[in-house]
């Protein structure tokens, strides 16, 4: 049996970070689908996962740069790792709500994970939570994470007791949520952003104490007691949280997350576009922001800190929403959704799927432009940030089409890559994996896509094309460390080809011509070019000039691939 942790350490992160994530695997649908207030798209489960998701990846990218050493990472490099994971994969109001309570609770773990820091940060946690929502609402997660951080609070005591108590604290405030907020109490549930929080605390107290908490006996949608009259308790849906009388359980198909500052009456509709988006920007800039977005609709959430923040809000106007952040700061990764008001709820408007569709994960904005151009639907992997499987379910979805054929353009990526595609196919859509392992072999792909042909013809003719091309890029080394060429410095420039170092130079103009040799030796008919934002074009005329004098049957396409890792990428076809 594992020893018990004593105070939260960077392993007891890792451990929650995994049980959460798999309590919310298991009980998504549930949440799902007790989710009344007020927008009925039935996925606040989802975007609770999705959100943990991100956070338990980045804490384990955190536990990788570790592998080699004798020691675990420190405890703040883990809680802030978790904190930045959860606020770059938010999804929808309840993610975003729950990526600042891990944010509030991570500046405080960072300094210590005994009892007493774990108190202060569920206590600042549960503060930071209602400062980012423009108005709160009682009945809702805030409501659950303030009775939390109020559990926890006495007498010293050890972490186990700490953390048992603010479950059970939770667990009591979800109950009488239906009291609290009118729209529960009709329909008979409990709040499901809350219900996703409890789960969490639940997985932090098997991390903690090694025994799952007792949830009780739960009855699932559509299967409450008939109501009693006076209030009485009526059962025990999902999570043995009991539910007063006044409505069975939602029946039918699963009902959806609402914002925390909607008012109760619905009948008036509302706003039709969700937007959210990360952003780059100073905390001045997010102030007047905040006070423009709260003029042009609701269920505003702004989180995040340290020039980086995750923006939620429903309008009627996207792009004047849009247009808000870009004054603000840079926004990138921006969703928008189109809900569309049918029998008194809001669901998201389909058009009927195309047949085929390509999904191609992107280093830089600049390739992102071009691949949408070529009729792809993107996802970008920013410097640090590579996409969850959940990312790629996403764009997979956006595509709307019956097949789909995805191009993760990262070795990495194969397992995530793997997993998206798995999951779509459970939802009915047909999906062909092509493993490319850098941006250019997704160019080479893309290249060769034609949708009016078989769809395993098409994915073979990718394929191929992907295969047919060699691949490389530039790096800059940030330490002294072997490599396949030799001992490299703090500040060499590296050239990867293959993945491997095959080129250890002192400017990037001169490696880059190595690079190129080394690989057009072997023969080759075409050379790309992918430039960093700040790579010049004087030094892609001078490549292009380079192969041309060189390598006279060789052609050279250039692209600015934008604000990518590498400075430079090359394919040689």
């Amino acid at each position: 049996m594992p020893q018990l942790p004593d105070d939260l350490d960077a392993v007891a992160v890792r451990t929650w970070c995994s049980l959460a994530l798999e309590a919310l695997g298991r009980e998504r649908a549930e949440i799902d689908a007790i989710n009344v207030y007020p927008i009925a798209d039935g996925d606040t489960g989802t975007n609770l996962y999705l959100t943990v998701e991100s956070a338990a990846a980045a804490v384990e990218a955190v536990f990788a740069a570790y592998e080699t050493g004798t020691t675990a990472p420190a405890t703040a490099d883990a809680v802030r790792a978790m904190a930045h994971g959860a606020l770059i994969g938010a999804r929808g109001n309840s993610g975003t709500i729950l990526a600042q309570l891990l944010r509030g609770m991570a500046g405080v773990l960072a300094d210590g994970g005994d009892a007493a820091h774990l108190r202060l940060a569920l206590t600042r946690a549960a503060a930071a939570a209602r400062q980012a929502v423009a108005h709160p609402v009682e009945g809702t997660v805030l409501t659950v994470a303030t009775a939390a951080a109020e559990a926890a609070q006495g007498d010293e005591r050890e972490l186990r007791a700490v953390v048992s108590a603010a479950y059970e604290g939770a667990r009591a405030a979800l109950a009488k949520t239906p009291e609290q907020l009118a729209v529960l109490g009709r329909a008979g549930v409990v709040d499901a952003g809350g219900r996703g929080l409890v789960a969490v605390l639940g997985a932090l107290v098997e991390a903690v104490t090694g025994q799952a908490p007792v949830r009780g006996p739960r009855t699932g949608p559509g299967k409450a007691a008939a109501p009693v009259d006076g209030g009485s308790v009526v059962g025990l849906p999902v999570g043995g949280v009991p539910v007063p009388a006044g409505g069975a359980l939602v029946e039918g198909p699963p009902v959806g997350e609402g914002p925390l500052d909607c008012p109760e009456d619905l009948d008036g509709g509302g706003p039709a576009f969700e937007v959210i988006y990360l952003l780059e920007a100073r905390d001045e800039q997010v102030d007047r922001l905040r006070t423009r977005l709260d003029a042009l609709g609701d269920s505003l959430v702004v989180v995040g800190g340290d020039g980086l923040w995750h923006v939620h809000v429903h309008v009627d106007d996207a792009g004047a929403a849009v247009e808000a952040g870009v004054e603000a700061g840079r926004p990138y990764r921006i969703r928008i959704t189109h809900f569309a008001t049918e029998s008194g709820h809001d669901v998201r408007v389909q058009a009927e799927p195309a047949q085929r569709a390509v999904v191609v994960v992107v280093p830089g904005d600049g390739l992102a432009g071009l691949c949408t151009e070529a009729g792809a639907t993107t996802v970008i992997a920013r410097p640090g940030e590579p996409p969850a499987s959940g990312e790629l379910v996403d764009a997979i979805r956006r595509a709307h089409a019956r097949e789909v054929v995805l191009l993760p353009n990262d070795a990495a990526l194969r397992h995530t890559a793997a997993a998206a595609a798995e999951q779509a196919r459970t939802e009915g859509v047909r999906v062909a994996l092509v493993p490319t392992r850098a941006a250019v072999q997704g160019i080479a792909a893309l290249a060769v896509h034609e949708p009016d042909r078989g769809f395993d013809e098409d994915v073979v003719a990718m394929t191929a094309a992907a295969g047919a091309t060699r691949y490389a890029e530039l790096a800059v080394a940030e330490r002294q460390s072997w490599t396949m060429a030799g001992i490299c410095q703090a500040g060499d420039i590296l050239g990867l080809i293959d993945g491997d170092v095959a080129v250890i130079g002192a400017d990037v103009p001169a490696t880059a011509r190595t690079v190129l040799d080394r690989m057009l030796a072997a023969g080759g008919e075409l050379v790309t070019l992918v430039l960093g934002e700040d790579v010049p074009d004087a030094m892609a005329d001078a490549l292009e000039e380079h192969v041309r004098e060189g390598y006279l049957a060789v052609d050279t396409v250039v692209y600015r691939g934008g604000h990518q890792r590498a400075p430079l990428l090359i394919g040689v076809e």
